[in-house]
């Protein structure tokens, strides 16, 4: 099996958080490879840029490239995920709280994996999710999940459910984005916006955008 990897977008000398950003994938027969240059993962570079922009001397941004393509039951994004924090865990120290930033697959994965305990909040954007998969405890987190109507790819019924199933443990925000598709191209400045926004705020307690505001208040349905 290929060995997952990291591309640092942002590296400050003296962090105070980090944010993992995480691809997406359409499963794939056999162990496929992922490549730099596949739609899903140039997807999050924009994503990534933008969080590093907003923080540039006080968070580590990384994005992570999973060991294969799509999910599979025998070695699925989660131990990529996991795998990645604990590589930043060598390199950076301990404790340092994160923040998991998914699109589709990577947002199923951010939202799996945030029972970490060093993460402390992630963003689910159009995640390809199963109705059932909120029955995890996230007690402490803070979640933010933002999906298009238009999604034909992901359902948002089922990251609807999720966030109802989350809401029992945890703090969860689900922003629906009038006419957005599955690829974020007609609406990628809100989706990467909310996602940036979401994880400084939270992360280092920065002010945010009036939306992000009112989903940290505690608002759980909101419309962009």
């Amino acid at each position: 099996m290929s060995q997952a990897r990291i591309v640092d977008t942002s590296v400050p000398s003296d962090p105070k958080g980090l944010v993992l950003v995480l691809h997406g994938g359409a499963a794939r027969h056999g162990a496929m490879q992922v490549s730099p240059a596949q739609l899903s993962v140039l997807r999050m570079v924009p994503i990534a840029a933008r969080i590093a922009h907003l923080a540039p001397d006080e968070l580590v941004v990384q994005r992570l490239l999973n060991s294969r393509r799509g999910w599979d039951a025998h070695h699925t994004p989660v131990a990529d995920v996991h795998w990645a924090m604990g590589q930043a865990a060598e390199r950076f120290g301990r404790g340092l709280p994160t923040c998991l930033v998914g699109h589709s697959l990577g947002g199923r994965a951010a939202l799996l994996a945030a029972t970490d305990p060093a993460v402390r909040c992630a963003v689910a954007l159009a995640p390809w999710v199963y109705p059932d998969e909120g029955r995890i405890d996230l007690a402490g987190k803070q979640v933010l999940i933002v999906h298009g109507d238009a999604d034909r790819i992901a359902s948002p019924a089922n990251s609807a459910a999720v966030a109802r199933d989350l809401a029992r443990t945890t703090q969860v925000a689900y922003v629906t984005v009038d006419g957005g598709r599955h690829a974020m191209l007609r609406h990628h400045a809100t989706f990467d916006g909310l996602a940036a926004d979401f994880a400084v705020a939270t992360l280092l307690g920065r002010a945010a955008s009036p939306l992000v505001e009112r989903a940290l208040a505690g608002e759980q349905w909101l419309d962009a």
